[in-house]
């Protein structure tokens, strides 16, 4: 009996009636390559493998071995996902499919922007507030650097929320499915830099965050905000995805 182990985030998938869910947000087909991180018990590996070309599971936690060796069509590499070289994968993965680790979701699917371009769809099981938190609009509670970067990347495709009951350990929160498509090759390091920076200090103007973090003077933030016609007082929440771009190019 494998114990799931509570500091790498793991609640492993034991209920199959979710994968027919998951093969439709994620259109699987014959030709695919797939990245999975985090395969656990090798539930949805063995699903993914039958219908796909080829599964890159990606797992650090080398005691699940016995679950998963010797799943037709699947390569393994035991590592930390957010460590993995995507030069290693070969071929590269066009989808990703995965149940997240909790504790690595949110850094991996942002982080997966810039680091796999050729992955094109991607269909993740995660936390519902971090689900929600992707695609979240202005001026919401749940909006904020995330969801900038993942929407000048992605747009969203389905969304379906998960019973706790498909999870060994039950998890404490509410879990979702959701599904995107890449629209955009990356986020550039210099836009990526001002989101990161205007969210720093939520409480505070966005003028005044930028100029805490060094990314301009609270003079320019304030000049190159008057341009997208924003106030002085505007803070980060108020500026929709794109505007962030535009600010960045309105900066000197």
């Amino acid at each position: 009996m494998v114990v799931p182990k509570k500091s790498l985030g793991q609640h492993f998938l034991v209920d199959e009636n979710i994968l027919g869910v998951i093969g439709r947000l994620a259109d699987l087909g014959r030709d695919d390559v797939v990245l999975e991180v985090g395969p656990g018990l090798g539930i949805l590996t063995r699903y993914l493998a039958s219908r796909v070309a080829l599964v890159h599971a990606v797992e650090l936690d080398r005691s699940l071995e016995p679950h998963l060796a010797g799943i037709e069509r699947t390569v393994l590499h035991w590592q930390d996902a957010l460590e993995l070289d995507p030069a290693s994968l070969v071929p590269p993965p066009g989808k990703l499919v995965a149940n997240l680790p909790y504790n690595v979701a949110t850094p991996f699917v942002v982080e997966s922007l810039d680091r796999f371009p050729a992955v094109a769809l991607s269909c993740v099981m995660v936390q519902r507030e971090v689900a929600d938190r992707f695609f979240a609009v202005p001026r919401t509670k749940a909006y904020g650097a995330v969801s900038v970067l993942m929407q000048l990347a992605t747009a969203r495709r389905g969304f379906h929320p998960v019973s706790r009951e498909v999870f060994r350990p039950r998890p404490n929160v509410e879990s979702a499915l959701v599904a995107f498509e890449r629209i955009a090759p990356g986020v550039d390091p210099a836009v990526k830099r001002l989101v990161v920076a205007a969210f720093g200090h939520r409480r505070k103007t966005l003028a005044n965050a930028l100029a805490l973090a060094g990314v301009a003077t609270r003079e320019q933030a304030v000049a190159a905000l008057a341009e997208l016609g924003h106030g002085a007082g505007a803070r980060a929440e108020e500026l929709a995805p794109g505007e962030f771009v535009e600010l960045t190019r309105a900066l000197p």
